[in-house]
């Protein structure tokens, strides 16, 4: 038998093996040495600008269709939140013990395979990022048309989109002070919100108390189907790893920022959706996107209503900018090392990955055009629930197989941490195929066409390596 190859490695993690290489393969592109400049105040920063933005101020109304209670729908909220909170600290190890920008991308090329990192990669630079930009850039749409009636909503989120990504395409430094002060501006917004939501009278027979039939609404599939709206609402946990190298100290900054901010997430969510079940009456809200809105004309009036729905639109930019800033680097790292894409690593001067910024732009501009806002929630959730699966998976499969291994950060509460958040995400999985089979299939198609893609573009080098 041969003997096993090195495989191209990044500067930050010893290599690993390939037992079915026969030979060195030298890496397909130098990479330029990042200066991490990003402190863990951004960091942080970036995973809450990621995880509040369109799904708190939006799915709601979907919830309280099919769950009218605020007890239930709390509940629902608070397992949302724990559930990410254990992908998050499962994430966490990773990144401290494999310190690399990419998230799953990278992540799963080594703890797995190359093939399967870069089916996740690839979800994340076509539609992982773009449909959440397109997402946030709808809700910000719908909540300025009532500032501006004459503007088309379209055209609203479009400049959302081209113009964060032009103030991100001027460089890091920049970037990064947008996205501290947007979010600064976000999380003010939402504490304001919560306490006027808790000064002005209830809405009539409000209770958070549990009622009989309660409980048998949670053991329904509608509770299960909300879960989805509620997870895709915490999404954006993981948002620091896919910067890991360019973060100071990444291997304790990642998972104090993941933590704190996915901590921090939990406590606005709740709390912010008592405020609005508090003040509004459901029916008013069942089946409505523009849930912020609503409640803030409940709470202030009319005026007072639009000035939440500007002070929203501000947030919904700032949710568009961590995604526009995060979503290039998985396509940049994929293009560091497959030369087939080489392309798409192309840096400025100061750092800006332009051409996958440019793409992302692109694809996001796409959604706009084709998409409706459920659809599109439902096209990428599918993709996105099984990679951080996978990727949670490889915190048990890693300690099982390289013990060994430096890990600064130790998942808390391993191993049923890890356990609890696949369960979670299997239930959803299934719920979700079973009612949304069309929009989960075209997530499944997307995958597929990522391993066309793969083969077509590294097909030399798999025979080379004698695959």
């Amino acid at each position: 038998m041969s003997n096993p190859a090195i495989l191209p490695t990044w500067p930050d993690r010893p290599p690993y093996l390939d037992p079915g290489v026969s030979k060195i393969i030298p890496s397909p592109r130098p990479r330029r040495r990042i200066i991490p400049t990003v402190t863990l105040t951004t960091a942080t920063s970036i995973v809450v600008a990621n995880m509040v933005g369109t799904g708190v101020f939006t799915s709601l109304g979907f919830q309280v269709a099919d769950l009218p209670s605020p007890f239930v729908i709390l509940c629902l909220w608070v397992i949302g939140g724990l559930v990410a909170l254990g992908g998050a600290l499962s994430y966490a190890e990773l990144a401290a013990a494999l310190p690399r920008s990419g998230g799953e991308y990278h992540f799963l090329s080594r703890i797995f395979h190359p093939v399967l990192g870069f089916l996740a990669g690839w979800t994340s630079a076509t539609v992982g990022f773009a449909a959440p930009i397109a997402l946030a850039a709808i809700a910000f749409g719908t909540y300025a048309k009532g500032l501006l009636p004459g503007v088309s909503p379209l055209f609203l989120s479009l400049v959302a989109v081209w113009g964060t990504s032009a103030i991100h395409f001027t460089g890091m430094r920049r970037g990064s002070k947008f996205q501290n002060w947007s979010t600064g501006l976000k999380v003010a917004l939402i504490v304001a919100f919560i306490l006027a939501g808790f000064v002005v009278r209830p809405a009539p027979g409000v209770s958070f108390l549990p009622a009989p039939h309660d409980f048998h609404l949670m053991a329904r599939g509608a509770f299960a189907i909300s879960l989805v709206y509620v997870m895709y609402a915490y999404s954006g946990w993981n948002a620091s790893t896919y910067i890991a190298s360019e973060i100071r100290d990444p291997e304790r900054n990642v998972p104090r920022s993941v933590g704190l901010g996915t901590l921090a997430v939990l406590i606005l969510y709740v709390a912010l959706n008592a405020a609005f079940l508090r003040t509004t009456p459901m029916p008013a809200m069942a089946g409505k996107v523009e849930v912020g809105l609503i409640s803030g004309q409940q709470i202030f009036g009319p005026v007072g209503g639009q000035v939440v729905a500007a002070l929203i639109c501000l947030g919904m930019i700032s949710t568009v900018s961590s995604m526009v800033w995060i979503g290039p680097r998985v396509t940049v790292a994929m293009g560091e090392d497959l030369p087939g894409l080489a392309l798409l690593a192309i840096k400025t001067r100061n750092g800006t990955p332009r051409i996958a910024l440019a793409l992302q732009a692109l694809i996001t501009t796409v959604l706009l055009l084709t998409g409706k806002f459920e659809n599109v929630l439902a096209y990428i959730q599918v993709a996105l629930i099984l990679f951080s699966a996978l990727t949670v998976l490889g915190v048990i499969v890693l300690r099982i197989r390289e013990p060994a291994l430096p890990r600064p950060y130790r998942t808390w509460g391993y191993p049923v941490t890890p356990v609890l958040f696949l369960i979670v995400s299997a239930i959803m999985v299934f719920y979700l195929v079973q009612t949304k089979p069309w929009q989960s299939l075209a997530g499944f198609g997307t995958v597929l066409a990522g391993l066309i893609v793969y083969f077509a573009t590294e097909g030399n080098r798999m025979r080379e390596k004698g695959i």
